[in-house]
């Protein structure tokens, strides 16, 4: 095992790895920006190595830096975490010529998997369902126009070297194309270095699901089953669950077992993720892309497997066989996580960067948050602005977003915006509760808040409207609500009156003399009670 690992990240995921390595006994060495000098992540470690300025190209994506901390600190493996260098088969190179254990797949994987174009083919060959598309990049926007024609509007188009949402356009008719592709084409060169584009056929009301797998090097593949990402917004993920809605057990055999295929096709050792699209009116199911790498949403396939993800990726780094076997996978309950991040979601999800002033974060049963901030710590931004990922389990779906609501209502952030306000209102959805998603959710969810707030504006403005007509006659009824209290208020004295005179006996057998005027505190008393009686 292990004597110490580097985390080749920040942040809320350098947590979460150190945690699995503090549980292990594993000492931890944690790499760091000048503008993350007070970052958590650095608190936590054993030691810590300063990479270089706040611009991640000047720092978390120096790989030679990376190296010689790993070298100094003696580290024996790097754990990558996700983003930065976590998919570069470059940097599971250099730690390999470094003589350092690279903690997840191969380079050759990586680089077969990572080309999306590459993937589909490897997908087909494993038998796997895809998306009607191309397998090789487009040559120009006529050529994605022929391309489009031949497979039918709407159509998407994607970067051939990454994900998230980066280079994909959807383009609804043959107008729309020329002007998509340059973008499409843009938008990946400035995020991946290469503009590659390929397209494949829109699928109708799609819901994005994606399959945990898990190898190790003695030729053991399995899959904990699936998690559904449909909430996104700029085709990132915003809210997952484990399992699916659908919580289909079929289904959920069909996708695993075509996932496991996929990463044995790719000699696969590690943990990663092997994504499909699922048409909502016909459940057939569609390869998408794997991610060769732990995920950000991993917790709640945790929460319903009981199974630690990280351990098991640095035990199966080590040269251990998986801890579990496809059998000893079941799943418990329903688990769901909302990435908080600092961005304000009245103004189109846009970074709130700056400093935490004040930090609640909720606890309580079956409440997992897993963050990489505190109060006092200041919101980059250089870098992703996900500040945490809030995660509830429950024994059903239902219990599960009761438990959801009841954290979300207890955290709190000063100092900066987060989207907390938007899960709030997601969660009590209608939409949401009845497991009605598709990637098109939010969208929908945006329109209903916007109806809703005309509505309420309308129903304000009628009543104002109605208030100010009557004005008017404001004081004529004044004097008639008035008048009709003064007498209400002379017939409730007079019952009181009559009823205290003609009371009976008292519980010590005398009797009041009927000519014996009651008390005023009685009087007071009576009428207090029959007025209570009115109202209600």
């Amino acid at each position: 095992m292990f004597r110490k690992i580097l985390i080749a990240n920040r942040g809320e995921i350098a947590v979460r790895v150190m945690r699995a390595c503090r549980e292990l006994d594993i000492a931890t060495v944690a790499v760091y920006s000048e503008a993350d000098a007070a970052a958590l992540h650095v608190r936590l470690a054993d030691e810590a190595y300063l990479l270089g300025p706040a611009p991640s190209s000047e720092s978390y994506l120096r790989i030679e830096r990376i190296i010689e901390a790993a070298r100094a600190s003696g580290a024996e493996a790097i754990h990558p975490g996700y983003g930065f260098l976590a998919e570069n088969a470059e940097f599971a190179r250099a730690c390999a010529a470094a003589g350092l254990t690279f903690i997840g797949p191969s380079p050759e994987a990586m680089e077969l998997m990572g080309s999306k174009t590459n993937a589909r083919r490897a997908a087909i060959a494993a038998g796997a369902p895809v998306v009607p598309g191309t397998t090789e990049a487009l040559n120009s926007a006529e050529e994605a126009r022929a391309t489009a024609a031949r497979f039918g509007y709407p159509v998407m188009l994607k970067a051939a070297a990454g994900g998230g949402g980066k280079g994909m356009r959807l383009v609804a008719g043959a107008d729309e194309i020329a002007e998509a592709f340059t973008a499409a084409q843009s938008e990946a060169l400035a995020a991946f270095g290469d503009a590659s584009v390929y397209l494949e056929k829109a699928v109708e009301r799609p819901r994005h699901i994606e399959i945990q797998i898990f190898a190790d090097a003695h030729g053991h593949t399995v899959h904990l089953g699936e998690r559904e990402c449909s909430i996104q917004r700029r085709h990132q993920k915003v809210i997952e669950e484990c399992p699916s809605p659908i919580d289909d057990p079929a289904l959920r055999a069909a996708m695993g077992a075509s996932a496991v295929g996929v990463a044995r096709a790719a000699n696969y050792v590690g943990a990663g993720t092997v994504e499909f699209l699922v048409s909502d009116v016909t459940r057939e199911f569609y390869f998408l892309e794997m991610n060769t790498r732990l995920q950000v949403e991993h917790p709640v396939t945790e929460l319903v497997t009981g199974i630690d993800l990280v351990r098991e990726q640095i035990m199966v780094a080590a040269g251990h066989t998986l801890s579990f076997t496809q059998d000893d996978v079941e799943w418990r309950g329903h688990a769901i996580e909302c990435r908080v991040y600092a961005e304000d979601p009245d103004n189109n999800f846009l970074p709130s960067p700056g400093r935490i002033t004040h930090l609640r974060v909720p606890a309580g049963p079956n409440v997992r948050d897993d963050g990489g901030v505190y109060a006092g710590a200041e919101v980059s931004i250089y870098y992703d602005p996900m500040i945490s990922k809030l995660a509830a389990w429950g024994r059903t779906r239902d219990e599960a977003i009761a438990r959801m609501r009841r954290a979300l209502a207890e955290y709190t952030v000063g100092g900066i915006k987060t989207t907390l306000p938007f899960f709030r209102e997601v969660v009590r959805d209608e939409e949401f509760i009845a497991g009605r998603l598709d990637t098109g959710f939010i969208e929908r969810f945006n329109q209903r808040r916007a109806a809703a707030a005309a509505t309420a504006a309308l129903n304000a403005r009628d009543a104002e409207a109605k208030e100010a007509a009557g004005e008017s006659d404001a004081p004529a009824r004044e004097s008639e609500d008035a008048a009709a209290d003064s007498v209400r208020d002379i017939a409730i004295i007079a019952a009181a009156l009559a009823e205290t005179q003609n009371a009976p006996a008292t519980t010590n057998g005398s009797q009041r003399a009927a000519t014996e005027p009651p008390s005023r505190w009685r009087i007071a008393g009576r009428t207090a009670q029959q007025r209570s009686r009115d109202l209600f």
